[in-house]
């Protein structure tokens, strides 16, 4: 009744004006994000362009969009897969970022969803500071903590190794807000119905908590496996034996004042996006499931 009310209750000029302003608004917010599409696309779309065209011709014309076929071909993607030194070299790097990228998005999401479970289903004294020193975290630029935990790697002898990469990312402060935001609008009763059960509070964190909580693990784990992928600064702070290089680091020493192999690297570049691209588009839903289950608490 009341709804009909004051739907009655608004003139036919008022409804035609705020219906025509939505339109409006609608055609800003659609040709806005097109726009910003097409600036995103578009190095990735030269890139894809130069990568069938030798090395000499982006040197000559830079990246470009201009679609010549008579300089294109596939003579770069047949170099990355003949077998060579240079194929084997990118192979191992692009398995050292597999490999690098499993563990860290596997370690780090368990890691975060404890510490998150731990301060959100539990009372304790300072919890709340502890929450705030957590997310402080997040207000410091990686560059100004850099340094301090070089040194502290180097004390620990961890140089060189996988896991001085990956334990001083390993206690994410925005993939732990994630969780305890996502966990805010968890019934905590569920807990206190699996103590009645007898359910220890490892089984209660594991076997019950966690399965709701799938949609933030699977947005954070696409989240934390795209920076993970992408990440080069640090692993190549760490990293000395060649034999361990990232694809990220990778590529970047095909760039030398000796020479510069643009054939292999414009070609292993895009070979580089396509295992985040299948990641993205076989779980994007997850990513919008993820970001919006927790934000309405009940």
């Amino acid at each position: 009744m009341t709804d009909k009310t004051s739907s009655k209750a608004i003139p036919e000029s008022d409804k035609t004006g705020m219906h025509a302003k939505r339109g409006v608004l609608s055609v800003i917010a659609t040709l806005w994000f097109a726009i910003l599409s097409a600036l995103i696309f578009f190095p990735i779309f030269a890139g894809l362009i130069a990568s069938f065209r030798p090395g000499r011709e982006l040197i000559r014309r830079g990246l470009s969009v201009n679609l010549d076929i008579s300089t294109m071909n596939l003579n770069n993607y047949n170099y990355l897969m003949s077998g060579n030194a240079d194929s084997q070299k990118y192979w191992m790097w692009f398995r050292n970022s597999l490999y690098l990228t499993l563990l860290t998005t596997v370690l780090t999401l368990l890691v975060c969803y404890f510490v998150a479970y731990g301060i959100t289903m539990y009372e304790f004294k300072l919890k709340n500071l502890l929450f705030f020193l957590v997310i402080a975290t997040m207000m410091v630029p990686f560059e100004i903590l850099m340094l301090p935990l070089y040194k502290e790697v180097i004390n620990l002898k961890l140089i060189d190794t996988t896991a001085g990469v990956i334990l001083p990312g390993l206690c994410a402060a925005s993939t732990i807000f994630f969780f305890h935001q996502y966990m805010l609008s968890l019934p905590k009763e569920l807990l206190d119905a699996g103590r009645i059960d007898g359910a220890n509070e490892y089984y209660i964190a594991v076997r019950i908590m966690m399965p709701i909580t799938k949609p933030a693990f699977s947005a954070m784990a696409i989240l934390t496996a795209m920076g993970s992928w992408n990440n080069m600064l640090w692993p190549l702070l760490v990293y000395r034996s060649a034999s361990k290089f990232t694809l990220t680091i990778g590529l970047n020493t095909l760039l030398t004042p000796y020479g510069n192999n643009y054939d292999m690297l414009i070609a292993g570049s895009m070979m580089a996006i396509v295992p985040i691209l299948i990641l993205f588009l076989a779980f994007q839903r997850y990513i919008i499931d993820g970001m919006t289950a927790g934000a309405v608490k009940g």
